[in-house]
């Protein structure tokens, strides 16, 4: 009866409308993962900007240099063997790995990449700011990256080190995808756009077979991977919001690993030896922001008074206990140039001796959108409650990640409780999202925290960023983004309260899975079932 129940499984699992939840035992070749993925509004490498479509397209593409899982805080070669960086005159010359294949069969070649790059730049779509702040634009690409033989040179203007440029090259719109597969599906002069939001062209070590959204992401291993073929021959996500489902189906053998269970629900785990629990600390920090297109929350002393009205210490020992610690500044800490300094407590008669003080009138009452599952839910009405104590009502507006995550990119918000990673390992990455936004125009969008709550930043604290990303000397850097970060600590719109740390829930049959940093570090390639 085992046998015929796990064949049955393997069977159901590769047709789309399988039922999943009236089976167990998943099959020994497939890891099967219960895990919200509402967040995803793009999978195309040059769109995708979410936690989730990270996990997905740092699995199912290379680039020229990466993060791997068998060392995520080493920059590794990736479709490049090596690489020679010349600081006077602003280029790196890369060397492209011989005989590596897209999932087409099609070769890689020099030309993906300078297609794939500039794409990114043409597109513009939300990440693509992470390759033009090299100086990239449409007109001058064909300049600042150039194939030389067998190598690519790109080009890059401003004043950035080497490292820096680099860890902008390991980020995700940097991604080489096929073109010759790419441009036999464009539509209407989109570059493959629409095709690559529900398809993949990658050479990675899984390319996607299915993505329904809020559904099911399943991805099936490149046996011909340039690193080895992945253990596993298929990784199926489910789109499972709640976390007591995703617990059932963990404990009843239907999934293999639930990546959102609550601090309750792991502490009543741990120590049953049915479960195994693992911990990753993560580059996230969770924040709570002001939109400045609100007339009641343009008034400082409301940011003020709103970090006395967090109960910060409340919910890292309840709800959040061994999930998120209390961190109040943008870049995370564990990292060079981190400020870990918490300055606020919960202190509601301070909180309202501030308002009162700067004649602010109350009650106020504002939207706070939120995304709708655990434990952000929780996190809403905790601050629905302390905030009212001192006169600022929350309205509580839920909704799927995608749905709060476009919102709060057409700054059509009023207040908004959401997370941030990093882009790319480099303090700028974060410093460039919470402290600059030169262009606060509705025109000019910026995928930035600043931009997105319409807040000006002061022109000296813009200019505190740029000098910060210019300079050299890496202990001064660090100094300065500290800095940086207690500007914004002391005079900001962007409460910032946590920093993640990531408990998966797996079966004990289930080993080699690694989730670095950010979700751009989680890696499904070496996952093996014992």
């Amino acid at each position: 009866m085992k046998f015929f129940r796990t064949a049955m499984l393997a069977a159901a699992l590769a047709l789309p409308l399988a039922p999943l939840h009236a089976l167990a035992e998943t099959p020994p070749d497939v890891l099967v993962v219960a895990q919200n993925i509402d967040d995803i509004v793009a999978i195309d490498p040059a769109q995708a900007y979410e936690f989730t479509s990270g996990e997905f397209v740092t699995n199912v593409y290379d680039r020229l240099v990466q993060y791997d899982a068998e060392d995520t805080e080493k920059l590794a070669p990736g479709l490049a063997t090596e690489w020679s960086s010349d600081a006077a005159s602003k280029t790196i010359a890369f060397t492209l790995r011989d005989g590596v294949k897209f999932h087409s069969g099609n070769p890689v070649r020099p030309e993906d990449v300078f297609f794939s790059l500039k794409r990114t730049v043409v597109l513009n779509k939300a990440p693509a700011f992470i390759l033009t702040q090299l100086g990239w634009t449409p007109e001058n690409i064909a300049e600042m990256v150039k194939i030389d033989g067998n190598k690519i040179v790109i080009k890059y203007e401003g004043d950035f080190s080497p490292n820096f440029v680099l860890n902008v090259m390991a980020s995700r719109p940097a991604s080489v995808v096929d073109e010759l597969t790419v441009m036999a599906n464009e539509k209407d002069g989109d570059l493959g756009n629409a095709w690559l939001n529900a398809n993949s062209a990658g050479s990675g070590p899984f390319k996607l077979r299915v993505f329904r959204p809020a559904e099911i992401l399943t991805v099936d291993a490149n046996p011909d991977y340039f690193k080895g073929a992945p253990k596993m021959k298929s990784v199926i996500i489910r789109h499972v919001a709640e976390a007591a489902t995703q617990q059932l189906l963990l404990e009843s053998g239907d999934v293999d690993m639930a990546q959102n269970l609550t601090p309750d629900q792991v502490a009543g785990l741990e120590g049953k030896g049915t479960v195994k629990i693992e911990t990753y600390p993560q580059a996230a920090v969770h924040f709570l922001s002001f939109n400045q297109k609100t007339a009641a929350l343009q008034p400082e002393a409301v940011w003020d008074a709103a970090r006395y009205l967090v109960d910060y210490k409340g919910m890292t020992d309840s709800f959040l206990k061994g999930q998120m610690t209390t961190h109040q500044a943008f870049w995370p800490s564990g990292f060079p140039g981190a400020l870990d300094d918490t300055p606020f407590t919960y202190d509601v008669e301070k909180a309202k001796k501030i308002l009162a003080d700067a004649g602010i009138k109350t009650p106020i009452t504002v939207t706070l959108d939120v995304i709708n599952s655990t434990p952000f839910t929780d996190m809403a009405q905790s601050l629905q409650s302390t905030f009212a104590q001192a006169g600022i009502n929350f309205e509580i507006v839920p909704g799927t990640g995608a749905q709060v995550i476009t919102k709060y990119r057409a700054r059509t918000h009023e207040a908004m409780l959401l997370y941030w990673g990093p882009d790319f390992m480099d303090p700028h990455s974060n410093a460039k999202a919470f402290a600059y936004n030169a262009d606060n125009a509705d025109g000019s969008y910026q995928s930035t925290t600043t931009w997105r709550n319409a807040w000006a930043v002061p022109d000296e604290m813009n200019k505190a960023t740029l000098a910060a990303l210019a300079e050299t000397d890496g202990a001064k850097r660090d100094a300065m983004y500290v800095d940086l970060q207690k500007q914004v600590q002391a005079k900001s719109p962007i409460v910032i309260m946590f920093q993640a740390v990531k408990q998966v829930a797996l079966a004990p049959k289930v080993s080699g899975y690694v989730n670095g940093a950010t979700s751009d570090f989680v890696y499904y390639r070496l996952v093996a079932k014992n």
